[in-house]
């Protein structure tokens, strides 16, 4: 202990610390102590100091790779004890990559002439509020089999959490300009967070002029499976971002428990409507509805009542289909085929239905269609597809470089499916004369400019092209898989083109940021729809 008076081995640092008291040893200081702060070495802390501290304890062991008490000596003794040390196979580690990396990035930005305590405190601040929050996707898959919610065992947010390099940085920068330290003040600390945001979410970029339409009319989407996990997690990015109005479909008692099991902040009634889909019929107008659509179709009113409560994704494209839902989101559980059908059976189609696959890439987005819904698709059916698919395109801002794709590059084959894909260039290029088309071609042709103009300098394409028809679903899928098995290729979608109502199924591996940003593409598209009506 050191304590006032003390000689041995005393010096002007430990001076400040001194203490007027009896004790002598640690075994005598302990005792009622709230906190244990160790920077010494191993096993100074022991079972029975431990066992004489204050009621829920917390011991900061950090002594490494052997802290002062290993986690399961102190438990052992005091089940209530909250541990962190600096090992990465033990809860709460304290590690300096949690702040070192990101306080240098904020003071370096708004040029700093020095690393202050206001900017260590707000660094401590930004961690103790990231701890609060909801796991993201990687740090769950890269924790799996842990408990990632606020507690006992994660005090601490976890090093590989990708929201750290835009939460500390900002709060770095503001308190650094508050002190007055700031030669550079970065006056929109808003736009500052989403340019750090674009160094860990690739799609952030991609996606963010549909985010800015969503934020400002934000409207109701209505999501069939709302107890599952990734749903909740994205609706919570939903609601903070004020993107949309969630209406999650499922048994609220299961909601509710697992929205305190992941630790989300979501509140039922505020933040989101919830639907238990076993009484949302209660007066019969979904079903009455769902009948008049499928009646003779071999559906009885009793086969459409039970369908409407027991097919939540049935209820939620009834739901759009009469106005109290502006668009859906489905497809995390179940076939895509399934949710298909179900869909375009109460909403029906306006046009021909396709799809399209935004892929991005690390030298730019790519777009496949037709890759989930198309089997064998005429030639018309391929002019329907491509135009469609442009139309999705100049959406995200991007001039459409289109090629139609095939085993014959120009004209090698006569095969049926190259023939067709011939063909539909041609309506194409007729019909679309400013835009960029040619085909059919191989796919390599299609993006190497030098190679095409050693085959055919004279095609209508210039560059690489960035929207890929496929001749049929088989070609398109496995294009699709094979891009983003080898590559770094981030999916967005797949889109739905035609349906007479948004609405969009999303593939069950996809990341509640992907469920996000399908939201705000969503609700994007519903004020583009009205837009074009209007006009």
């Amino acid at each position: 202990v050191i304590y006032a008076g003390r000689e041995a081995g005393m010096n002007f640092w430990k001076e400040k610390y001194a203490q007027k008291t009896e004790a002598r040893t640690l075994g005598d200081i302990i005792k009622g102590a709230d906190i244990f702060m160790g920077l010494s070495g191993p096993g100074v802390l022991t079972q029975e100091h431990v066992m004489s501290m204050a009621d829920q304890p917390l011991i900061l062991a950090m002594s490494n790779p052997v802290p002062e008490i290993m986690p399961e000596l102190a438990k052992e003794v005091r089940p209530d004890a909250i541990l962190a040390t600096g090992r990465s196979d033990y809860p709460n580690q304290v590690n300096n990559v949690l702040c070192f990396p990101f306080i240098f990035r904020g003071a370096l930005d708004c040029g700093a002439t020095t690393i202050n305590d206001e900017m260590k405190a707000a660094c401590v601040e930004a961690l103790a509020s990231l701890a609060r929050k909801e796991a993201t996707d990687v740090v769950n898959e890269a924790y799996a089999g842990e408990e990632l919610r606020f507690g006992p065992e994660y005090l601490i947010p976890k090093p590989f959490d990708p929201r750290l390099i835009e939460e500390v940085p900002v709060a770095v920068v503001a308190a650094a300009m508050k002190s007055g330290v700031a030669t550079r003040p970065i006056e929109d600390l808003e736009a500052y967070r989403k340019k750090l945001h674009e160094f860990v979410n690739r799609t952030g970029l991609f996606m963010q002029p549909f985010i800015d339409i969503a934020r400002r009319n934000p409207e109701k989407i209505v999501y069939p499976e709302g107890e599952n996990r990734d749903i909740l997690l994205a609706v919570q990015a939903v609601v903070d971002e004020g993107v949309a109005h969630p209406i999650l479909l499922g048994q609220p008692d299961v909601i509710r428990e697992r929205i305190d099991q992941f630790g989300l902040r979501l509140v039922p009634g505020e933040d989101i409507e919830v639907i238990n889909p076993a009484e949302a019929d209660h007066d019969k107008r979904y079903s009455q509805f769902y009948h008049k659509l499928v009646g003779r179709s071999g559906v009885t009113v009793e086969g459409a009542q039970n369908l409407v409560r027991s097919n939540s994704t049935v209820l939620a494209a009834v739901m759009v289909a009469i106005g109290d839902a502006n668009g859906l989101i489905c497809g995390k559980v179940g076939r895509f085929e399934s949710h298909f059908r179900d869909i375009h059976d109460v909403l029906g189609a306006n046009k021909y239905i396709s799809s399209l696959c935004p892929l991005l890439l690390p030298n730019g987005p790519l777009f496949i269609a037709d890759s989930f819904l198309n089997v064998d698709p005429t030639v018309d059916e391929i002019v329907a597809t491509t135009r469609a698919s442009i139309d999705l395109v100049r959406h995200f801002g991007i001039k459409p470089k289109v090629a139609l794709l095939s085993h014959s590059n120009f004209g090698t084959s006569k095969a049926e499916s190259a023939v067709k894909m011939h063909k539909a260039a041609e309506i194409l290029r007729r019909e679309l004369p400013k835009v960029e088309i040619d085909g059919e071609m191989h796919s390599y042709s299609a993006l190497n400019e030098a190679l095409r103009n050693t085959v055919f300098p004279d095609a209508n394409l210039t560059g690489r092209a960035n929207l890929l028809i496929m001749p049929n679903l088989d070609t398109a899928n496995i294009a699709l898989g094979l891009i983003r098995s080898l590559t770094d290729a981030l999916l967005i979608g797949p889109l739905l083109s035609g349906l007479r109502k948004p609405a969009h199924i999303v593939i069950p591996s996809v990341t509640s940021r992907g469920i996000f940003n399908m939201t705000a593409f969503t609700v994007a598209e519903i004020h583009r729809r009205a837009d074009s009506s209007n006009g």
